[in-house]
């Protein structure tokens, strides 16, 4: 038995030494935030396991309304049971924004803060536009080159980052823990991943989801501005948008402290829908021109005519012949902004629902219909 013990603890060490040595330490801190956590994968209350930087609350907080209708709808049966099913924490339906309905479970509550996960990255795209419109950044075809010199020789644009059309060589993997997203998610050095990267097809021509590509942008935005990632949105959006409590965003480590602009801003659910409004009044906020409305109008709309379930930093559906634009993450988190009925639909939880032929997951779908049945029978 205890040559067993010491066999087990000697290969143990090997391998961690293994890891060291070969750059690939940060798996040990997955397992360590993810396994023994008890978990399988990432989890929307994973950011007190990361650095983080703060996103201040505004100075002057603007509340949602309250629609005369709150909360007298009660959910649809086929609604209850995928929330149920799927570990939704929050379900909220803003209609003429007026919050109509909204409902917390497992403990959450209005202002409990979870991980955005890829929702963020349709946040990095408002960034964008907020530099185009500050002058720091000239347009969408600005060349990516001008800022980041490893990538002189081609001709990738911020544009086809936001679109996700840059041709680099990302690996959109989240099952292998060696594949860049899994080192982008716990390594150290984001920048040096991000900079490894390569152009290895033509950028601006297809669409092809890679979180690099929002990475990359969101590193070309503060290095343009010349302000940390989080600052800049407080600036930008959170003081003149009013948010009344405050975020954080994961940063690599506590000495670079670069944004992932991919992903991980730990918010709430009403505070996210801030983001649906702003692009559904076209970058307008409440009487603030806080965007330009061509911007908005060309981040909600197709770029690539054979991929139209993507914009600039948004999905996109047709579902219900409603033209519908999404914020989205992994595991089900949703901002499903609908303009021609002024509704907004936040979904935040633990699951996402499963995958077919179709752009969105199953879960999508249930929720853009349920949701309308609940309207129509109050």
């Amino acid at each position: 038995m205890k040559k067993k013990l010491s066999y087990l603890i000697g290969t143990l060490i090997l391998l961690i030494a293994l890891a060291y040595i070969t750059d690939y330490d940060y798996i040990l801190k997955g397992v360590r935030v993810v396994y023994l956590t008890g978990h399988t994968s990432a989890y929307i209350d994973d950011a007190k396991h990361f650095e983080n930087d703060t996103i201040s609350a505004s100075s002057q907080p603007q509340m949602w309304k309250t629609h005369h209708n709150y909360n007298t709808a009660s959910p649809t049966p086929a609604l209850t049971k995928i929330n149920n099913d799927l570990g939704t924490i929050a379900f909220v339906i803003i209609k003429n924004d007026s919050i109509w309905y909204e409902n917390y479970a497992d403990g959450y509550s209005a202002t409990s803060q979870t991980n955005s996960f890829s929702m963020a990255k349709s946040i990095t795209t408002a960034l964008l536009g907020k530099a185009i419109k500050d002058g720091f950044i000239s347009s969408l075809n600005q060349p990516v080159r001008d800022f980041y010199p490893s990538f002189e020789n081609q001709k990738m644009t911020v544009g086809d980052l936001s679109s996700m059309s840059s041709g680099l060589n990302w690996e959109e993997s989240y099952t292998s823990p060696f594949s860049v997203t899994a080192r982008s998610y716990y390594d150290d050095n984001l920048a040096k991943t991000i900079l490894g990267l390569k152009v290895t097809e033509t950028p601006g021509q297809s669409f092809k989801y890679l979180s690099g590509n929002t990475q990359l942008l969101g590193m070309v935005i503060q290095k343009a501005t010349g302000k940390p990632i989080a600052q800049y949105l407080q600036e930008s959006f959170y003081e003149p948008m009013g948010f009344e409590q405050a975020a954080t965003w994961q940063v690599d480590d506590a000495e670079n402290r670069l944004a992932k602009t991919y992903c991980c801003i730990a918010s709430n659910a009403r505070d996210f829908a801030r983001f649906g409004k702003l692009f559904k009044d076209f970058g307008n906020f409440n009487g603030e021109q806080l965007l330009d409305s061509s911007f908005v109008a060309k981040a909600i709309k197709a770029r690539f005519a054979d991929s139209p379930e993507y914009g600039y930093g948004f999905w996109l559906s047709n579902h219900m012949d409603k033209d519908i634009f999404v914020m989205r993450g992994i595991l089900g988190q949703y901002v499903i902004t609908i303009p021609e009925d002024n509704l907004i639909i936040v979904r935040l939880g633990h699951q996402r629902g499963t995958r077919s032929d179709r752009p969105f997951s199953d879960d999508f779908y249930v929720y853009v219909e349920e949701v309308y049945k609940m309207l129509e029978a109050n």
